[in-house]
Formats: structure tokens, C-alpha cells, sequence
């Protein structure tokens, strides 16, 4: 057993399955996903400390819990088609990848987009697909989604992506200020796009997000 791989077993231990995560399966792929990887490397000896990481283009890799949180909120279940918003580092993109079907990310900074691809294919996660854009568009050709994550902290929820959800799918983005957000999860009830149930799932602190149908760079 090497040193990461201890690490990842008591990030799970510790941080995960004590606060409260209950999936097993999203357990597991934390247990498993080489967190290091999505880091810069003089910031490998942290990957698995309880707090986000500064990567490339003032972004980061979200906390380990946080990134628990909201998959769990995504009640994954291994057939569903997933969107995500915000592909970052690809670490959370890895986490749905070993949870779903298929996964649809959008980023919209080209090089952090390059870089999460070339580690996402050295992990054999070939059910991902990634696209450069304002993500706040959603991916409308792929869609309904069963699941949308949204890994920037937003204004409000976006209707387009609510209108992209299949009925009972469930979307979790952060909504708040450009400083600290609550962590929302809707569900949409019926065919009729404003037939949502909405949950507060606690507070938190994401980075903007940058588009028409969220903050203004």
C-alpha cells in the first residue's frame, strides 16, 4: 500500500463517512481516484488535506468533502447521463465517471480543459466528454440530463439548465454572492421547467461562475 493510497483511505475515513456521507459507491470511487494527479505537483503532499487547492487560471480543486457532498446529492445510481459545469482540474469529473453512464463536461478555459482530458484518458475514463464554452449554456444538444453539477458558485440557478434536466433529475450548483454561496439541489418534477422542488443543502464558497447566464467576468 503506498502513500497516496493510505492518504485516500483516511480522507475517507476522516473527512467523508464522519461528516456524514452515507453512498457507498461514492465512497469507494474517492477511495479509489488518485486525487494527486489533478494537482500541481508541488501540491501533491495536500491533495487529500480537508481544504481546496489553488490549480491553473485562479480556479480550484474543490475540498474533498464538498466534492462527496454534491455527488452524493446527485443520488447516482450507474446508468444516468451526467452534465457538469466547470471541469476544473477533471477531479470531480473523475468521481462521476466512476458513478455514471456517461459524463458531458464543459470548461471554459482551454488549457485546464487540455490538461483534465490527458489525465482523464490515462485513467481509462473514456464515458467523459469534454467541450470548451460558456457552460452556463448547458450542452442543450445532449440533453435531458439526469444529473447537472454546477462546480462555480452562481447568481441564481439558470433556468436553461433546469429546462436541460430530464423529470425527477436533480441539479446541484452553488447560488449566492461572488464570495460565499448556499449549495442548492432542484429537482424537477414534471415536464413543465418551473415545476421544481428546491433543497438547501448548507453554506459554502465556490469560485464565480463565468458566463451569460451567470456572473460577468
Amino acid at each position: 500500500m503506498d502513500i497516496y493510497t493510505k492518504q485516500r483511505k483516511r480522507m475517507v475515513e476522516t473527512q467523508l463517512r464522519s461528516r456524514g456521507i452515507r453512498d457507498e459507491r461514492v465512497l469507494k470511487a474517492m477511495e479509489t481516484i488518485p486525487r494527486h494527479l489533478f494537482v500541481d505537483e508541488a501540491l501533491r503532499d495536500q491533495a487529500y488535506f480537508d481544504h481546496p487547492l489553488p490549480i491553473d487560471a485562479g480556479q480550484t480543486i474543490s475540498q474533498p468533502y464538498i466534492v462527496a457532498l454534491m455527488t452524493a446529492a446527485l443520488e447516482l445510481r450507474g446508468r444516468e447521463r451526467v452534465l457538469e459545469i466547470g471541469t476544473g482540474s477533471g477531479y470531480q469529473t473523475a468521481v462521476l465517471a466512476a458513478l455514471a453512464d456517461q459524463v458531458f463536461s464543459i470548461e471554459r478555459v482551454a488549457p485546464l480543459a487540455s490538461r483534465a482530458r490527458k489525465i482523464l484518458d490515462a485513467l481509462d475514463d473514456y464515458n467523459v466528454a469534454i467541450r470548451i464554452g460558456d457552460g452556463t449554456y448547458g450542452w442543450r444538444e445532449e440533453s435531458p440530463f439526469d444529473a447537472i453539477i454546477v462546480t462555480a458558485g452562481a447568481p441564481r440557478v439558470p433556468r436553461i439548465l433546469v429546462e436541460q434536466l430530464a423529470v425527477g433529475g436533480r441539479l446541484v450548483i452553488p447560488v449566492g454572492d461572488r464570495h460565499t454561496q448556499d449549495l442548492i439541489r432542484v429537482i424537477r418534477q414534471s415536464e413543465e421547467a418551473g415545476d421544481i422542488k428546491q433543497e438547501d443543502l448548507g453554506g459554502c464558497r465556490f469560485v464565480s461562475l463565468i458566463g451569460e447566464h451567470g456572473w460577468q467576468a
